[in-house]
């Protein structure tokens, strides 16, 4: 066999591995996908190297390289923030005053990766891969509390962020986004509050739109609160 491969390069279907051809084409060949634990699956494409012309890709091999996987190896290249949210009061939350929660805008914002493959002859295939802050889910770590809105869950508004930050005035009124502590914390104890941002992701491709069948992301974070009692003399 390894006869029979060198004479197919050398003296065969390429003779000389296509020198006389150089800059006209490219030779493609199988990689192994590093990141896949089933090595039979990994080493499982025996085709052995063969060659294209420029600006020409194959559209009869399996799992040949197209803007769909592009999109998924720029995905998993994509990192995103560690999710901590902020919050007013900063420091320690206080019985029945609203804790209002919110994200960073400009730290949570969408974020793309593009990959690329060069086909020659000026040619590329490639595919962008963009996840967007989609919604945010709290929990405030102890049943004596009330979240808001009431399912836990804040949406992303029109102009991409999630929650506000609170606003003089705004007193005991409801937050579009955060936590109502009923009993405060004890013995110098906490409430961990726990908060899980939702990414989705989309792409485009050289050969348009993507379909939507990458993975929706989610991240947590949690945060130790103290929730003190407010004291009045009567």
């Amino acid at each position: 066999m390894d006869q029979d491969i060198r004479h197919m390069y050398s003296e065969g279907e390429y003779k000389d591995f296509n020198l006389d051809k150089q800059g006209e084409g490219k030779f493609w060949a199988a990689v192994p996908n590093p990141n896949e634990k089933d090595a039979a699956k990994r080493e499982s494409c025996t085709r052995l190297p063969f060659w294209v012309k420029n600006g020409e890709r194959p559209d009869d091999v399996e799992n040949a390289i197209s803007p769909q996987i592009l999109s998924k190896l720029a995905y998993a290249q994509i990192t995103v923030p560690e999710t901590r949210v902020e919050l007013n009061p900063k420091d320690k939350q206080t019985v029945n005053l609203p804790t209002w929660v919110w994200l960073d805008k400009g730290r949570y914002r969408p974020l793309s990766v593009k990959a690329s493959v060069d086909l020659g002859g000026g040619e590329e295939i490639w595919a962008r891969t963009t996840v967007t802050p989609d919604s945010l889910k709290l929990d405030p770590g102890t049943e004596n509390a009330t979240v808001h809105p009431e399912s836990g869950e804040c949406a992303i508004k029109g102009d991409g962020s999630i929650g506000s930050p609170y606003k003089k005035g705004s007193g005991k009124k409801a937050p579009p986004c955060g936590v109502t502590y009923l009993r405060a914390t004890q013995g110098g104890g906490t409430y961990t509050l726990s908060s899980t941002l939702t990414w989705k992701a989309s792409w485009e491709g050289s050969d348009g739109a993507g379909e939507n069948d990458l993975p929706t992301g989610e991240f947590g974070g949690q945060q130790d609160v103290t929730v003190q009692e407010i004291q009045s003399i009567n």
